[in-house]
């Protein structure tokens, strides 16, 4: 057994949160080492998913560059999604099976449109530096205060960004206005969507009417070392210090009619979760991996980014299971700055404890 495979399981085995994990764990075998837990036959091999090809989504592109889903029996057909508003209305359609995206995204979705999602898994939570606004190089903003009255491109209209935008700004008394209109004492964003991948081309062109830009990770280092971008103000503070950023989702359809496909999935997702937590060579290397699958799209759109800019990414942090606690300050924020009309329990898009408790493929439930 590798250090890398231990560390998984002490830590699967550990997390309450993970029972389908847990359920599996053994702490030895005759041989000495610990037995990797088995699931039934897959309903569904290959499996369509797509997430944003952000450093939010780290844990699954460690897993697919390890192998860990193959291991599982599953082949992932993975497709970036420019936002996960989009990748939400493909899951709806059944043409993706799993997507990882923002949370708030997701929230609004279950909340304000009964769409039947369901978080199975989290992916990240943000850190220092992971989250930036950023201004283009040359022009001479140099104070938070200064884009009162300018305009702020962010990945879509009210998502995690503008969230994380407008609580911060709220903290310099700023107040934020979105719409096609401006307004000289507020700032202002599009009511339109902006892709990470050409984001900072598109604020950096002469006349595109945007002074800054909210960038993630690798997206933001990317602006920084090949465009010359500064960074302005880290979100990473106030009522979104250390936010959730992003989750895995499926439809609750789908988790009823494919549970060993979802084990499977988890068990692959859930290691690699670790790995990106406690191995950033192995995050480097999953993303300077991933390559492109459309002929017609370069691989820096799947998120694949050069060595050097693999090397001075921030990366997030990525945990293992469910808290709901901490999913529940998503929904909070949101209502506190007005993205949701009322009060939201994230219970109703969580999936219920009791569809993890199962036997090991072969074995019993004790």
């Amino acid at each position: 057994m590798t250090s890398r495979t231990g560390k998984w399981l002490r830590a699967a085995c550990a997390s309450a949160a993970v029972a389908l994990v847990a359920a599996g764990c053994s702490s030895g075998s005759a041989g000495g080492s610990a037995a990797l837990p088995q699931y039934g036959p897959p309903e569904e091999t290959t499996l369509n998913v797509g997430v944003v090809p952000a450093m939010d989504s780290a844990g699954f592109f460690v897993a697919m560059d390890e192998g860990l889903f193959a291991r599982e029996g599953l082949t992932i057909n993975y497709s970036p999604q420019g936002r996960s508003e989009t990748a939400i209305g493909l899951q709806l359609k059944g043409q993706l099976d799993v997507s990882g995206g923002n949370y708030v995204s997701y929230v609004e979705a279950v909340a304000e449109h009964n769409d039947p999602l369901e978080v199975i898994s989290e992916g990240s939570i943000m850190t220092p530096g992971s989250q930036v606004i950023y201004t283009p190089k040359g022009s001479g903003i140099t104070s938070v205060t200064q884009l009162k009255g300018k305009t702020v491109a962010v990945n879509a209209p009210e998502n995690i960004d503008f969230l994380l935008d407008e609580s911060v700004l709220s903290g310099y008394g700023i107040k934020v206005n979105q719409g096609t209109g401006t307004n000289t004492n507020e700032v202002n964003f599009p009511s339109v969507p902006i892709n990470f991948p050409t984001m900072a081309g598109t604020v950096a062109t002469k006349g595109s009417g945007y002074v800054a830009a909210t960038l993630p990770e690798p997206f933001a280092s990317l602006a920084e070392q090949q465009s010359g971008f500064v960074p302005l103000v880290d979100l990473d503070q106030g009522a979104t210090q250390q936010f959730p950023i992003e989750g895995y989702v499926v439809t609750k359809q789908w988790a009823a009619t494919h549970p060993n496909t979802l084990k499977r999935f988890l068990a692959a997702l859930e290691q690699g979760q670790e790995i990106a937590d406690t191995d950033r060579g192995a995050v480097e290397k999953a993303f300077e991996d991933i390559k492109s699958t459309n002929k017609n799209l370069p691989s820096a759109a799947y998120g694949q980014v050069p060595p050097e800019i693999a090397a001075v990414m921030t990366l997030n942090t990525y945990p293992i299971g469910i808290d709901k606690t901490r999913l529940q300050r998503v929904a909070d924020v949101m209502q506190q700055f007005g993205l949701l009309s009322s009060s939201f329990n994230v219970s109703q898009m969580i999936m219920p404890q009791s569809a993890f408790n199962f036997a090991p493929y072969g074995g019993s439930n004790s």
